[in-house]
């Protein structure tokens, strides 16, 4: 008991705040936490905080046992248990109305609501997300039924009020709970929270006013994605009830990996292979970039592990506004096997070159470089 906050704290008044005082601050704090409207972690622990701290400053006689002294003269006297409630269950047993804003939980649950978002996984290739491009989808989702438009019943036919609920699509009823006497809300079994009935189905779609499509969407890819960017399509979702607007499509990419290139950030790196004959004597190559082939000057005497940075040929900032650069590390190639008059000729160089072994004294190398133009 010890490690609870203050409940006077928790909802952030004073000890003597009256009970209109205490009812604002939960109001506010109740609908601060929400996780309908907060989506931290956290939010649904705060909110059942901050409800078991009302519960508890809302009841005299708690009050004053709490008052006098603290959390431990309330051992014995029923402390709320939420594990059976729904969060808007907890809100409302506490004010005459459910939801936000004033709304009656019955207008919330027959207004318009929302449709469901989708998801689609999309693989493209390293090029498609380099340079952008456009893929035609096809992906399975409901949508409003053509024959009834919605409403459920057969042309020339229209449902009902539902005589259970009276169009209310919720159904009230008086039970105990450890605050005393609530009136509590639930579906109403009839209509399914409807608010209506159906005499006469509609045949397309069996009364539930949507149907199994299959729909065609074309994804713009812009340049620069990467792997796991996702792409909104607004009001490409499932459709809302009682009116309500679509729900949107969610594009997951994946890339393939590229045969070549390796992508940081913007940056493409490129490990480029070439002869013991281009390093020491040096050579003007033909390098593959993601825009084609460019050019590469490789100054003689270049060591096994040298980095080049060849700017402007990476891949462009998917916001705009200019590209990475392309990294070309050197690796130099050691044939595996010699003609005999190849073994001649390094047998004759290495003859002016010395044949001697030794240590090599340390120096800024190889992944000293790389980390200095990568800024690792």
């Amino acid at each position: 008991m010890a490690s609870k906050r203050d409940y006077y704290e928790i909802l952030g008044v004073p000890r003597n705040a009256s009970d209109d005082q205490l009812k604002k601050a939960y109001r506010q704090l109740a609908k601060q936490y929400h996780p309908d409207v907060n989506k931290e972690a956290a939010a649904e622990d705060k909110f059942k905080e901050v409800t078991e701290a009302y519960s508890v400053l809302s009841d005299t006689d708690k009050r004053a046992r709490y008052d006098r002294f603290g959390h431990e003269g309330l051992e014995g006297m029923g402390m709320p248990d939420f594990s059976g409630f729904g969060l808007d269950d907890i809100f409302e047993q506490f004010f005459d109305f459910g939801g936000f804003g004033g709304r009656s939980s019955s207008r919330n649950r027959r207004g318009p609501r929302r449709g469901a978002d989708l998801r689609f996984d999309l693989k493209i290739s390293f090029e498609d997300a380099v340079h952008g491009a456009e893929r035609e989808i096809e992906l399975e989702r409901w949508d409003t039924c053509p024959r009834c438009s919605g409403s459920r019943a057969e042309p020339g036919t229209s449902p009902k009020r539902c005589s259970t609920c009276e169009g209310n699509g919720v159904v009230r009823q008086m039970r105990r709970t450890m605050l005393g006497s609530m009136v509590t809300e639930s579906t109403c079994p009839t209509c399914n929270g409807s608010g209506e009935t159906v005499a006469t189905p509609c045949r397309e779609c069996g009364a539930r006013g949507q149907v199994r499509s299959q729909r065609k969407i074309t994804v713009n890819i812009p340049a620069g994605v990467d792997d796991g960017t996702q792409i909104r399509l607004s009001g490409e979702g499932e459709p809302g009830l009682h009116g309500g607007p679509l729900g949107n499509l969610y594009v997951l990419l994946s890339v393939a990996p590229h045969r070549y290139f390796r992508r940081r950030e913007d940056d493409v790196l490129l490990e480029l292979d070439v002869n013991i004959a281009q390093a020491a004597l040096g050579d003007d190559v033909s390098v593959p970039t993601i825009n084609g082939d460019a050019n590469l000057k490789i100054p003689s005497g270049t060591q096994p592990g040298t980095v080049f940075r060849m700017r402007q040929q990476g891949i462009p900032h998917v916001r705009g506004g200019g590209r990475g650069d392309q990294i070309v590390v050197i690796n130099v190639n050691i044939p595996e096997r010699l003609d005999p008059e190849q073994k001649n000729m390094m047998r004759d160089l290495a003859q002016t070159l010395g044949s001697g072994a030794q240590p090599h004294e340390n120096e800024r190398g190889f992944f000293d470089s790389l980390r200095d133009i990568l800024g690792v």
